[in-house]
């Protein structure tokens, strides 16, 4: 019995040891040799994996940057422009710097200007309440209020204010991720550019229905106007389907679209109202000159009609 027990175990001894033995050989034999510097440039990148990059980890990304042998697509949020450089010295190539970019919130429709129609009594996911129904406000545009954002930020660069029930965004600690943009089901959270010394502008509506519709459902709905698209001399504003957009690459921070806003939602980030002030006096200022300009000239056209009416009377 006892040999049995011997034979046996030295049976299994030696197939493990050949079958050990046949796995290195196989393994050597198709081992797919990595470029070492994938390992280079995981290590200068931030860890953590949040995806912001469009790759689903760090160690993706970098596998991404050594294949690409460029950064001109690629480009880790996180990080910023200091991490890309050290990349770029990795690779051997030239850095891509990038402006920086921070979330924004797209919605003004805080509890007194959004009133609530009905009740939801279900499960606190904006994910699961937008697959129901458009929200407990008129407005089928704005922010649920339940902090999906929130949750999924690993910056804890975002909280909910319980007196308007918008997201908030805390600036020195958003790294533009862009996972709380692809998390909520209203898209009202967008990757905004910070802007030179961290300012900006952006409409914070996203309401497309007309204007007296817009406005019934929420009192700082954008309406359409035009008001502040016509006060732009830098062809930075659009207004498509009933709402007004700012394109960050063109505008120049004039700030003289801001208080032609009739419910001042057009947000600015990081400057003071002084300069808000003067913007609006010197865009009146143009309004008044182009306004005389028009009147002399219709002037002018009806006294050349007059002389000419004259002229013909005498002949």
């Amino acid at each position: 019995m006892n040999e049995v027990i011997l034979y046996t175990v030295l049976s299994l001894t030696g197939l493990g040891i050949l079958a050990a033995a046949i796995i290195h050989l196989v393994s050597k034999k198709f081992a797919v040799q990595e470029d070492e510097r994938i390992d280079k440039v995981e290590e200068v990148l931030p860890a953590t994996n949040c995806g912001g990059c469009g790759q689903p980890g760090c160690r993706a990304f970098a596998k991404a940057v050594v294949e690409a042998g460029t950064l001109e697509e690629l480009h880790c949020p996180v990080g910023g422009n200091a991490v890309m450089k050290q990349v770029a010295a990795i690779l051997g190539i030239e850095a891509v710097e990038r402006d920086p970019y921070i979330a924004v919130v797209r919605c003004s429709g805080s509890f007194e200007y959004r009133k609530k129609t009905n009740i939801y009594d279900g499960e606190s996911s904006c994910k699961i309440a937008a697959t129901l129904y458009s929200g407990d406000t008129g407005c089928a545009y704005g922010c649920l209020g339940m902090g999906d954002c929130v949750e999924v930020c690993d910056f804890e660069a975002m909280y909910m204010d319980e007196k308007t029930g918008l997201p908030v965004i805390i600036e020195d600690k958003c790294t533009a991720c862009n996972a709380c943009v692809k998390e909520c089901p209203k898209d009202i959270l967008e990757l905004w550019p910070k802007g030179k010394k961290n300012k900006r502008i952006y409409v914070a509506c996203l309401n497309e229905e007309k204007g007296s519709s817009a406005r019934k459902e929420c009192a700082v709905a954008c309406s359409g106007c035009a008001k502040c698209f016509e006060s732009c001399r830098y062809d930075a504003i659009t207004i498509n389907n009933s709402l007004a957009a700012i394109d960050p690459e063109k505008c120049t921070l004039c700030l003289e679209c801001v208080e032609t806003c009739d419910v001042r939602n057009i947000i600015t980030a990081n400057i003071p109202d002084e300069k808000i002030k003067h913007a609006t006096e010197h865009r009146i200022r143009l309004e008044e000159r182009a306004r005389k300009k028009k009147e002399e000239e219709k002037m002018a056209a009806q006294a050349g009609q007059q002389q000419n009416g004259d002229a013909t009377t005498q002949a």
